[in-house]
């Protein structure tokens, strides 16, 4: 039974208060994450199954409710928790706002249920119970005190009859194992020796988009007629039927700002750059503005407004990059010289990642002594661009700043805003991009871009999708960036491009691409050792044929439109590895809960050559009889298999088509 309850004061474990009565052992409590200092991520409509072991000294029955509520809100739900076995409890709760809710667990000596738990065993036995039946009777009316009028009425009517001596023994006896009685008195149970889990762990929720989108990330200034014309906010309204028609829902600008001039950067990354060459969009600043203005040559306020209004008619969001770094001609280094470190020689610290120089960019300063203001005005930056209509946000190297100053900033928001997405670019340490995704980051990059063998995928997608890691981190997986060109995109080609998109598409509900230079298969480095693009758009204006022969425009549409219109690819939560013979032939699936669209991608991760192999399916995880045909459908090229078992014969030509997504289509009763 749900009800609503207001918060009282309870007995805590370990609180010292009451510790003495304390008989309940509550502990092992899951989902719980670092001993409940930080939340666990969710998605709106998402049930949080709870379960605790839960126990005490003696032989008393016990009964346990799990407690939840919108952090915001003053009274609790509860629902009962369920006996497993072994101790272990389970009940479950849904979400469906976006925003923090908060759950615990109270539990206490379930005094009736214990009685007729012993007297049924004393009737079976055939002892006497005259005295039993008293001690029901009196716990029937202390229940009583505390129920509503009828129930009270009713009960008080069963206590008499127990104790009454003109009753007949086998109605008595009939009555204290009644059902019916044991329902409505538990309904009103003594909880004076309840005990309450001593923490309120927490779980945030965000909005659907959270768990499922498709980002597409493109130079504004690159939509352009011209090699030598600066694009437009307009110009870019003109390229989102393209980016529609492709399956994107989320499209993504590097930084709009204006650009500094000191020290500007020139084509692939020089350090003396000529008077045509427009700098980095993440040297931001200028004499035209900080991080709160736009680059005169994109459009004005009014431009970016009308860009996504029509983006949303094409039911895209737009995305802005989060850079919290400035160029030398930031208005912050002339109005706030506190914020940024200086050396002995008078001049500014500039950013360094040896041996790399980004003599450019000037990082912020966090450990200035005016930290509380450099923290509000760029809190002031993120509620100016959500005034402006922007609800996703890609943060820039978040890991090179405080993780305090992250939680501070993102819960800041979220209270008035719980709808915003904040993306994490942190390619660094595995335990710092977690740990940033527990201080509220929504969306996590990944290692994805170098996993490439199969052990190496298989390994990877398991610790993210079947651990812990699966309660904070929501992947966003990227076969390129502006700044990353892989190995196997390079010395792959089409091939390679074709087989990293299927394998972000499926592995990851969240996925995105560096476009147009990923549907155009551009895989020109600017040296061996480096993975930057030769004559990268980071540094020059660039014109792309998106109209190219070559595209895979076609093809990138068609893997997002499988991923819209089947439910099984928008979660990362139920994906599950199958073995096959061949190394180079990777098999997984993916399933909705009840089987209503289970999903089986096969991946050649050979670029050059065909590859063949048989699987050995899980044919369970499929929900198919092994022993009964089914047939699979081919939703990449149409075509339609017909399989029994688990062993299933494979081949796939990287130069045609390098992977299968089959929906698997199980056959109806009585078909063999």
């Amino acid at each position: 039974m749900q009800q609503k309850i207001e918060q009282r004061e309870r007995i805590y474990i370990n609180s010292g208060k009451g510790q003495e009565r304390t008989r309940i052992v509550i502990e092992g409590v899951k989902p719980e994450l670092d001993g409940g200092r930080f939340s666990i991520k969710r998605i709106i409509g998402d049930r949080i199954v709870v379960e605790a072991d839960i126990f005490a000294d003696g032989h008393d029955i016990l009964s346990a409710a799990l407690l939840y509520r919108k952090e915001s809100d003053t009274e609790w739900i509860e629902d009962p928790m369920e006996l497993l076995s072994n101790d272990r409890w389970r009940a479950s709760f849904v979400v469906p706002r976006p925003g923090r809710y908060l759950y615990t667990i109270e539990a206490w000596p379930n005094r009736f249920k214990t009685w007729q738990q012993d007297i049924v065993r004393k009737i079976e036995a055939k002892q006497d119970i005259s005295v039993d039946l008293l001690i029901g009777a009196q716990l029937i009316d202390e229940a009583s005190h505390r129920a509503s009028k009828s129930d009270a009425s009713d009960m008080q009517k069963w206590a008499e009859t127990l104790r009454s001596s003109q009753m007949s023994p086998s109605t008595k006896n009939k009555l204290a194992m009644a059902s019916k009685l044991a329902k409505v008195v538990n309904n009103y149970q003594n909880r004076a020796f309840a005990v309450t889990y001593s923490k309120e762990l927490a779980v945030e929720v965000d909005r659907e988009k959270a768990r499922f989108s498709s980002w597409y990330e493109m130079f504004p200034r690159s939509c352009t007629s011209r090699p030598d014309l600066h694009g437009t906010f307009k110009d870019c309204e003109k390229r989102l039927p393209y980016i529609s028609e492709m399956g994107f829902d989320v499209l993504y600008f590097p930084p709009i700002h204006p650009i500094g001039h000191t020290n500007r950067k020139g084509k692939n990354n020089t350090t003396t750059a000529r008077p045509s060459d427009p700098g980095t969009p993440w040297a931001i600043g200028s004499e035209e503005g900080g991080h709160k203005s736009i680059h005169p040559q994109l459009g004005t306020l009014e431009d970016f407004h009308h860009l996504i209004g029509r983006a949303q008619e094409f039911g895209i969001e737009i995305a802005l990059d989060l850079a919290f770094q400035c160029s030398p001609d930031h208005p912050y280094v002339r109005e706030h010289p506190e914020w940024f470190r200086w050396r002995p020689d008078g001049t500014v610290q500039y950013a360094e990642n040896p041996p790399k120089k980004y003599q450019d960019i000037y990082p912020l300063e966090f450990e200035t002594d005016n930290w509380k203001e450099l923290w509000e005005e760029l809190k002031s930056i993120v509620l100016f661009w959500i005034a402006q209509g922007v609800r996703i946000f890609r943060v820039d190297n978040p890991h090179t700043k405080p993780f305090a100053f992250w939680e501070w900033l993102i819960v800041e928001v979220k209270k008035d805003y719980p709808e915003v997405i904040f993306l994490s670019e942190a390619f660094t340490r595995p335990k710092i991009m977690y740990h940033l995704a527990k201080r509220g980051f929504t969306q996590s990059y990944t290692y994805f871009t170098w996993r490439n063998v199969k052990w190496e995928l298989i390994q990877y997608f398991t610790e993210l999708t079947q651990s812990e890691v699966r309660e904070f981190f929501h992947p966003n997986l990227w076969p390129n960036t502006p700044d990353i060109l892989s190995d196997y995109l390079r010395d792959g080609g089409r091939p390679a491009f074709m087989t990293r998109l299927v394998l972000a598409a499926t592995l990851g509900a969240n996925y995105g691409i560096y476009g147009p230079l990923f549907e155009l298969c551009e895989n020109r480095r600017k040296d061996r050792e480096s993975e930057e693009y030769l004559e990268s758009e980071k540094y020059e204006l660039k014109q792309w044929d998106i109209e190219s022969h070559g595209s895979l425009k076609n093809f990138i549409a068609r893997i997002n439109s499988i991923r819209s219109n089947n439910p099984a690819l928008q979660s990362n939560l139920n994906l599950h590895f199958h073995a096959v013979d061949n190394e180079q032939l990777i098999c997984y699936s993916k399933r909705t809960e009840d089987l209503s669209n289970v999903m089986l991608v096969i991946v050649n991760l050979d670029y050059n050559y065909k590859q063949s192999g048989w699987t050995n399916l899980s044919t369970e995880e499929l929900g198919i009889d092994s022993n009964k045909i089914y047939s699979v459908h081919d939703l990449i090229d149409g075509s339609t298999y017909s399989w029994q078992g688990a062993n299933n014969y494979i081949e796939l030509d990287p130069h045609k088509i390098p992977a299968h997504i089959f929906r698997v289509q199980r056959p109806s009763p009585g078909f063999s």
